[in-house]
């Protein structure tokens, strides 16, 4: 049986990739460190649901603290490590720049560092489509991402030449992911997706940046989720970049207001704001390498991930 550390594991996606992986042939050591970002409860309400899980073990840990990173891989013997645990959010990274390298880059150095030393050599790494802003579309893999507009971009930058340098001198297998947009049930309520949803049941005012032009390469979380583990799964060798995303199916943030608002029988009641500083304008995912090395692509529709994202929001949270 293989043993993968993840690090994030109360996060939105890193949950989902605890209980989306197979117990059957895959054993789980889960991590994280409870950052207030956004609402601790949420994270909470993740973290609880992977209790039960048979082949995940749950630990409160810090992946910044080296000493604690060192002593749980002297307790485990690990195959793998999946990190997902950064800093997450543009708007966010502009106020606290120092914080996003502390964690995304030094804290994903440290976690290098950790594995050379105990003779772990395969990472998934967690990345982000903000690398793209301002590039052609759809975005390929190949594109020249060394200009990022924000700090959080710039960190995530970091964190994929870190995982080159030590393909290079110590012959890791690093596969880097490039998230697009994740959205779904429990998810970041940071996000547009979630707080649009949450606004449109309670018929509060919308509060959106920009004139609602911009459009998305949206991904269903679950999708995300089976993406990451068949990367993990099929341990590319080398350094791999790789897009996840909605293969170019891009929504304009008006669209996906107008059909959060039909499916919860409500009139959006929208507040037109500035454009925020950082974000990117449009995106859209080449996902041809994904299905070539990965063989994945999206399976669920935006139609039917706003479904079940409302849902969770009125039954659950």
């Amino acid at each position: 049986m293989k043993k993968v550390l993840i690090t994030g594991a109360a996060g939105f996606i890193g949950s989902r990739i605890c209980e989306l992986l197979d117990g059957s042939n895959t054993s789980v050591i889960a991590i994280d460190n409870f950052d207030p970002y956004y609402d601790v409860s949420l994270k909470r309400y993740r973290w609880n649901k992977l209790q039960p899980l048979d082949h995940v073990q749950c630990q409160e840990l810090d992946i910044t603290d080296v000493p604690a990173l060192e002593a749980l891989f002297e307790a485990h013997s690990f195959d793998a490590v999946v990190n997902m645990a950064a800093m997450a959010g543009v708007r966010f990274s502009i106020e606290n720049p120092t914080k996003y390298f502390r964690v995304n880059a030094q804290g994903f150095v440290g976690l290098l560092e950790t594995m050379r030393k105990y003779g772990v050599t395969q990472v998934v790494q967690a990345s982000t489509s903000s690398l793209y802003a301002g590039l052609p579309m759809p975005f390929l893999e190949t594109l020249d991402v060394r200009t990022p507009i924000s700090p959080y971009a710039a960190s995530k930058l970091g964190a994929e030449a870190l995982g080159y340098t030590y393909t290079h001198l110590h012959g890791f297998d690093v596969t880097v992911l490039r998230y697009f947009t994740v959205y779904g049930p429990a998810g970041r309520p940071d996000m547009a997706p979630f707080r649009f949803v949450e606004w449109c049941i309670r018929e509060e005012e919308i509060q959106l940046f920009g004139d609602g032009k911009q459009s998305r390469d949206f991904t269903f979380v679950d999708d995300i989720a089976r993406g990451t583990i068949l990367a993990l799964k099929k341990r590319l060798s080398g350094f791999e970049i790789i897009n996840l995303g909605g293969g170019g199916e891009r929504t304009t943030i008006l669209e996906m207001i107008e059909m959060i608002g039909e499916f919860a029988g409500k009139e959006p009641n929208i507040k037109f704001l500035p454009v925020a500083q950082g974000d990117m304008l449009h995106t859209s995912a080449s996902i041809g390498k994904a299905r070539r090395l990965l063989d994945w692509e999206p399976l669920t529709s935006l139609t039917s991930g706003l479904k079940d994202s409302l849902e969770w929001h009125k039954n659950i949270k």
